[in-house]
């Protein structure tokens, strides 16, 4: 007789089904698992012998054959200790025969019996609910998986006794209840900054319309200060966004008691990252920091200090929205549309153009610290800006500026306006930055005035196709921000003032 479950595995954040298939036949007492499985899934015999057994249920004193299908899609993780064990229940009569038809099924065994959490809930559920099937799923998972529909059949146990009681009906596992983070109240706030009024405008600008920021400054002159206040500026995550981020967040298995947040991520890793730390990767291709901060930020402080290499990795996921990691058998992909905040000092010292400071190594020492920074990386910038250094006597007499809430009020229209106009064309965009070179051609297009301002710059200026598109939608924000339908020379003089003040930067396209 053959017994059988539901289960699923992971491509990217993309579920698919898997069929247990659990066989008690005539051989020498053991238990085996095949179907291309890794060592966290071969493992789970000796899991699920030692949970049945703190049960009350042994080993039949038989062969045992676990067949998970496919046979020729990759089988990782913990999460196929629970459809093993309940698909075996049910082969030795501890459970009904039919009771695991209607559910996909995953979960982690402790050697008691007790049910662990596992990674990757959300995704399941949704997949379930696309199967019109219900989940089995850990106790702390349950509030993540509520999320996939309100109507959902979801069972959440803590242990396989649980299990068992309730499909005889001696318990009732009651649902659970979706849970949403609270909001946290505390961010830091832009009233905190004194001076530094043009950063503090390009931060605004690139909040509204999704833009890639650099500040390039002395060391103190407050760039990471800057770049910690853009959370407290930018909009609550939309309902497909949120679902987004979180069923990326239940992959990586960071979805704190299966609570779901509207905040954007906030990604700041260190510069030691490796490669497959910011892009993904390792032997099970898990998602690396480009994707963790998608429809959020990354902040990449020290951008110089990042290895090469990885700066040029993300180039590919800023032009697309998306990583692919390719493995000799089988390619994963994970969304990366996120926004690219870097701060950086103009050389190796720090102080170069500072009044009255020489550095001993001379023009070297900007040039060999900037050529770090390829040109291809510079040109998907739209955003420089040079912080200077606030003296302590400025400090003193300069006040607090706007409040993160009087600027977060022109940012969230400045984004309606675009999702308003971007629905209405039928496009999927949210923000400026997304929008394809056709679109924006059409959304941003100057006037008289514009044009001629624009067609001198770039004839002086020599910018490449992306950097004159990229000055369009840069345009198309300031306007959006004052509430203007056309794209003026007024905007396009702003928009070209932040790109060409990167040409400073040795790696400047």
């Amino acid at each position: 007789m053959v017994s059988r479950c539901t289960t699923v595995a992971f491509q990217g954040i993309r579920a698919v089904s898997v069929d247990v298939q659990v066989m008690i036949g005539p051989g020498k007492m053991m238990m085996q698992i095949v179907g291309l499985a890794d060592k966290a899934v071969t493992e789970s015999r000796e899991r699920v012998q030692a949970a049945l057994h703190a049960s009350g249920l042994s080993m039949p004193n038989k062969r045992v054959t676990v067949n998970l299908a496919p046979a020729d899609l990759p089988k990782e993780g913990s999460h196929y200790d629970l459809p093993i064990a309940l698909a075996l229940m049910c082969a030795l009569g501890a459970m009904p025969a039919d009771a695991l038809e209607k559910y996909i099924v995953m979960g982690e065994l402790g050697l008691d019996g007790t049910i662990a959490q596992v990674a990757g809930v959300l995704p399941a559920a949704i997949e379930a609910n696309g199967m019109d099937k219900g989940l089995i799923c850990p106790k702390p998972c349950g509030a993540e998986a509520a999320w996939a529909d309100p109507q959902m059949d979801i069972l959440a146990p803590r242990s396989l006794i649980a299990m068992a009681n309730h499909f005889k009906g001696l318990q009732v596992l009651s649902r659970p209840v979706a849970r949403l983070r609270s909001v946290e109240s505390d961010l830091p706030d832009m009233a905190d900054i004194k001076g530094q009024e043009t950063a503090k405008r390009a931060l605004e600008v690139a909040a509204a319309g999704g833009h890639n920021l650099i500040f390039v400054g002395p060391p103190g002159s407050g760039k990471s200060m800057l770049a910690s206040r853009l959370p407290g500026i930018l909009p609550d995550l939309e309902p497909k966004e949120l679902l987004e981020v979180s069923m990326i967040s239940s992959i990586a298995g960071t979805l704190a008691d299966g609570q779901l947040s509207s905040l954007r991520p906030f990604r700041t890793p260190h510069h030691s990252a490796s490669m497959a730390a910011m892009v993904g990767g390792g032997i099970r291709a898990r998602p690396g920091e480009v994707s963790m901060a998608h429809n959020g930020v990354l902040f990449l402080d020290e951008f110089l200090e990042f290895s090469p290499q990885v700066l040029d990795s993300l180039r590919q996921p800023i032009e697309t929205g998306e990583t692919m990691i390719a493995r000799a058998n089988h390619r994963v992909s994970y969304p990366s549309r996120f926004q690219l905040i870097a701060a950086m000092n103009p050389c190796r010292c720090g102080m170069a153009g500072e009044p009255g400071h020489t550095c001993r190594r001379g023009a070297r020492c900007a040039t060999d610290h900037q050529a770090r920074i390829s040109g291809p990386l510079m040109d998907r910038l739209d955003l420089r800006v040079e912080v200077p250094a606030v003296s302590p006597n400025d400090l003193m007499q300069i006040k607090s500026g706007e409040t993160s809430s009087d600027i977060g009020v022109r940012v969230q229209r400045a984004r309606k306006f675009q999702a308003e106009r971007y629905q209405a064309l039928g496009q999927d965009q949210l923000t400026n930055a997304q929008t394809s070179h056709s679109v924006i051609e059409k959304v941003a297009e100057p006037d008289r005035s514009g044009k001629q301002l624009l067609k001198d710059a770039a004839d002086k200026l020599k910018f490449s196709a992306r950097g004159y598109h990229r000055i369009l939608k840069v345009a198309r924000t300031l306007a959006d921000l004052g509430g203007v339908e056309c794209v003026g020379r007024i905007h396009l003089a702003e928009a070209i003032s932040y790109r060409t003040a990167g040409h400073k930067l040795a790696g400047v396209a």
